[in-house]
């Protein structure tokens, strides 16, 4: 640096430039950069060093030719015919040509066949179960057997798990194609139970009647209740159980002026408190005759009775009540 600046200045300088004091500087300058060993510094035509801030290669270096990774054969042909399927496809997968040893085509080719397994993008958008082979689900079963217990020998009829197991619930899962795994239909809950498991008295069984309205089945006496306003199908399934809750609680509920009603009132026919009851009690006795012995023309008439009120007016009932009538009367 010492060289340097006085050689700037004696070469900005007039006065400098040609004494012998700047010709002696240079000439040192020149010397003590040529003393340097084995260094080769380029100057330019004046003498001065060049500052090069990325060196120049003095020789290109040789590139390494990078060989290709060996290409190895498609596990289908190394694979032999005696090894467990199960450990090659374990579980759920998107399909892979050189896994499966098998000729598989998908889609439609309009100029031969079908295309094959390689590069094949149909087989592999679409599910496949290839996992779920009888010995692989006869592998899973029986990992899964030590976690289980026997069934219930109470339980061996159909008659025995609706007796000790009234309530059913009944739901549904898809398998489709979707971005989601979820179906929206999945969340609907849907109840049944038999109305007769439940334990009610006349005025309580005829309010639940008219509380759940069209979704009792008098032919089969079961109950049934759908939901499906939640999200979720458990949030479904908690307001089901809380419906047939709250269902049964509130026909229990006597009102005050349920007690005000009069017999023309009632929903229902009432044979008990009725005047044909009291009309036939009468007539057996006056004729003496006990209620006993004609118990199956009572019953007669009675159910021909509480069909016409209940049912309504028809030929049918009409004629029924006819019939019980005149079995009653004049037998």
């Amino acid at each position: 640096m010492y060289f340097v600046s006085r050689a700037l200045c004696a070469k900005n300088s007039p006065l400098v430039a040609d004494s012998t004091i700047g010709r002696l500087l240079v000439t040192s300058r020149r010397n003590a950069s040529s003393d340097v060993p084995g260094s080769q510094q380029e100057t330019d035509e004046e003498g001065f060093r060049i500052l090069r801030l990325y060196g120049k290669k003095s020789q290109t270096q040789l590139r390494r030719k990078r060989e290709p990774p060996p290409v190895l054969p498609p596990r289908e042909s190394r694979m032999p015919t005696n090894q467990k399927w199960s450990d090659v496809w374990p579980g759920p997968r998107t399909f892979h040509p050189a896994s499966v040893p098998l000729p598989i085509r998908q889609g439609i080719n309009q100029l031969g066949a079908s295309p094959d397994k390689w590069a094949n993008a149909e087989l592999m958008k679409i599910p496949n179960f290839l996992h779920l082979t009888p010995p692989a689900i006869k592998g899973h079963c029986e990992a899964l057997k030590k976690f289980c217990t026997p069934w219930p020998e109470q339980l061996n009829t159909e008659e025995d798990i609706k007796k000790h197991f009234p309530l059913e619930v009944i739901t549904s899962d898809y398998c489709f194609s979707a971005p989601t795994i979820r179906n929206p239909l999945s969340r609907i809950v849907t109840i049944k139970f038999p109305l007769s498991r439940l334990k009610f008295d006349r005025h309580s069984k005829d309010k639940f009647l008219r509380l759940v309205g069209e979704r009792y089945d008098e032919e089969t006496d079961t109950v049934t209740i759908v939901t499906d306003k939640c999200p979720v199908r458990k949030q479904n399934y908690e307001y089901a159980i809380y419906l047939l809750t709250a269902l049964y609680h509130e026909s229990w509920v006597r009102e005050p002026w349920e007690n005000e009603k009069s017999v023309a009132d009632y929903e229902f026919y009432e044979w008990d408190t009725s005047v044909s009851r009291s009309n036939v009690e009468s007539f057996l006795k006056a004729t003496n005759q006990e209620v006993s012995t004609r118990i199956e023309d009572v019953e007669a008439y009675k159910s021909a009775t509480v069909a016409v009120f209940d049912e309504g007016e028809n030929d049918y009932n009409w004629q029924k009540y006819k019939e019980a009538s005149e079995k009653l009367l004049l037998s």
